[in-house]
Parts: structure tokens; sequence; C-alpha cells
């Protein structure tokens, strides 16, 4: 259930509501939801990493949910602009969207702490232990589905080179970004 709910509230609806953003040419919004994409690309990433049955992607997993959160409320000058918007179904929508997907990864990321274990074991340990595996059941579905002639190990690789890039734009942007912008998404 927990995949279905992500993908509802992670990938369907943050796509329809920049699509729409996009129409209505609300700036805030589309900025906001470009910064989730890019912070929610670690869930992607988890994803390939987790069919590779690499435990490190126990970790991605609660940071991704995390980091979800803080991106869509840690900008002062978005909220702000948000909060100045005209009432409308979009921003109504987008509202909406924006507490249900907080409350979603925020209580998420409490849940799966229990199973953050799962990143001490070994990749055998991890196949074999039952209340690990279980997370790894609905990537393999989604291998097959989408990528029934790859390997685990060569999707796996493909989710080690996603992180390495991510974690270099992450730490670009903590060293350099932060400090330059403070918490003003468009540095102003």
């Amino acid at each position: 259930m927990d995949y279905r709910l992500a993908v509802l509230f992670t990938v369907i609806a943050p796509l329809i509501l920049l699509f729409w953003a996009f129409l209505q040419k609300i700036d805030a919004i589309q900025r906001l939801l470009v910064i989730y994409w890019r912070v929610s690309s670690l869930l992607v990433i988890t994803l390939y990493l987790m069919i590779a049955a690499f435990p490190i992607s126990f970790i991605t997993s609660i940071l991704a949910r995390i980091l979800i959160v803080v991106s869509l409320w840690f900008w002062v000058d978005l909220n702000e602009e948000l909060e100045d918007l005209q009432p409308s179904l979009l921003k109504l929508s987008f509202t909406s969207w924006r507490w249900a997907v907080s409350v979603y990864n925020g209580l998420g990321a409490l849940l799966f702490i229990p199973f953050l274990r799962c990143a001490f074991l070994d990749t055998n340990g991890l196949i074999s232990d039952q209340t690990c595996r279980i997370w790894l059941d609905t990537p393999w579905m989604y291998k097959e589905m989408f990528h029934p002639n790859l390997t685990p190990q060569f999707l796996g690789f493909f989710g080690l080179s996603g992180l390495v890039v991510y974690l270099i734009c992450f730490g670009y942007f903590v060293v350099v970004k932060l400090g330059r912008q403070g918490r003003s998404a468009t540095g102003h």
C-alpha cells in the first residue's frame, strides 16, 4: 500500500499540479514543484538501489522522505508568495497536496525507523530477512515490468551512479548555494 500511495502523492499529483501551475503561469508553485522534483529524485534512486538489494537504500528511503518535507516548507520567499496568491482552485489543490505529502512522508519516515536496521545487513542478510525483504518485493516487480532484460546489478549501478550525482549536487547546495542564498529560493 505504501508504494501505491507513494505513486499517487509523489508522482501523479505533483505532475498534475506542475502542469496546471505552468498553464496558469503561477511562478511560486512552479518553482516549489521544480525544487520538489529535484529533491524527490532520491526516491527513484532508492528504487534502483532496492532492485539491487543494496542496504544503503533503506537510508536513502528515509532521507528522501525527510528531505521532501523540508524542501516543501524551507523557502521563506516562496512561502510568502504562496500566502499572497489570490484564492483559487489551484492554490487550494496545491496547499492540500503540500500538507498531504508532508504528513504522508513525515509519518512514513517515522514508521520506517524500525526498518533502518536493514541498512546494516549485508545483501544476503537483507534478502533472507522477511521484514526487510518485503520492502524489496515491489521494486523487484517494477524491474520485471519495466526492465525485464537488465540485471539487478546493472540497475543497482545505475542507482549508485545517481546517488553519487545526487550527493554532489546536494553537497554543492549545502556548501555553496545555501550560504549565499539562505532560505530564499530565488536568491533575493
